[in-house]
């Protein structure tokens, strides 16, 4: 009987080294994959952009158009017969004491509540990070709990101990003699009172971004500087703080526009007395929608949105260049 010879699959090479033998098809024309490709991303863009239309884009837009007219809560069942007054709401706010009020006790929060925030919270990190204290991870857990915790519980927490006859704070002071003041309900002391309050709930934030900062400056640098006979100050103000400008403009930016926008303490704690001294920007606004003169409202909004650009552009044209180099 002859042997039947062996029929070897062409489809696999004799030499693993030789490759495959089976042709690849023709590929698509680069048109094809580019439309293709367009598709895939707008099929995956596509419930984020309607989203975002709806939620956010249309109502920011619907706002802006409320602005520029004279839209009352009344005007509501006949939206399309609203007066325009243009740019008078603007013009209207620059003569209003109220706002102006407002405006400049929105001005002292973020001028002395930012710089102390931010000292506070590298001051706190740099504790933790030089590891001469025990039990770091307890510390930095207590710092950051009031950064989670509400902060209507916490103002609710705060006006206790404030409280003039039997607050916690006023009791400390009686113990060493001092008379302590009426601290929410005083003119001079309430502003300043939101600040310290507010430096402490947000100093966990900026603790945790210096912390991660300071821990992503290598350790070789400080050998090299001690060396050097450079010695802790030298260090910290030529090698620390340059190598902590990207986390300080970062925190400074966030921090700012968080303190822009500060609303739930003078709104549980003083309702923005006593006699409009805690007053906000953001506050004054939420009144006005109140009141229910909602195109008024909205031209305050957008100007409390263009002094937050303008504080961001700002604060990274003040670091940015030194980031950069």
């Amino acid at each position: 009987m002859a042997e039947v010879p062996e029929v070897r699959d062409r489809t696999v090479p004799s030499d693993p080294a030789a490759g495959s033998a089976v042709e690849p098809g023709p590929r698509p024309p680069a048109r094809a994959r580019r439309t293709t490709g367009w598709l895939t991303g707008w099929g995956f863009a596509l419930p984020f952009a309607v989203l975002f239309l709806v939620f956010t884009a249309g109502p920011v837009l619907a706002s802006l158009v409320m602005s520029l007219s004279d839209l009352r809560s009344a005007d509501l069942l006949d939206p399309f017969g609203v007066d325009v007054v243009g740019l008078d709401n603007y013009v209207r706010l620059f003569s209003d004491e109220k706002f102006l009020t407002a405006a400049g006790n929105t001005a002292v929060f973020v001028v002395v509540g930012v710089p102390l925030t931010m000292a506070l919270s590298l001051l706190v990190a740099l504790g933790l990070n030089s590891g001469l204290i025990r039990f770091r991870t307890l510390f930095r857990v207590g710092y950051y709990l009031p950064v989670v915790t509400s902060i209507v519980a916490i103002s609710v927490v705060w006006r206790f101990v404030l409280q003039p006859d039997t607050g916690l704070a006023n009791e400390i002071l009686g113990f060493f003699g001092v008379d302590g003041p009426n601290w929410l309900n005083n003119e001079t002391f309430a502003l300043p009172t939101l600040i310290v309050m507010g430096a402490w709930r947000n100093l966990g934030f900026g603790m945790v971004i210096f912390l991660a900062g300071l821990q992503a400056i290598p350790k070789d640098l400080y050998e090299a500087a001690t060396i050097d006979g450079a010695k802790r100050f030298a260090q910290f103000r030529y090698l620390t703080l340059p190598m902590l400008r990207p986390t300080m403009l970062f925190v400074a930016v966030i921090t700012t526009i968080g303190y822009v926008q500060f609303f739930e303490e003078p709104f549980v704690m003083t309702q923005g007395g006593p006699l409009d001294s805690t007053l906000s920007m953001a506050y004054a606004t939420y009144n006005q929608f109140g009141f229910g003169n909602y195109g008024y409202a909205s031209a305050m909004g957008y100007v409390l949105f263009v002094v937050v650009v303008l504080l961001s552009i700002a604060w990274f044209k003040l670091l940015r260049n030194d980031v950069d180099d």
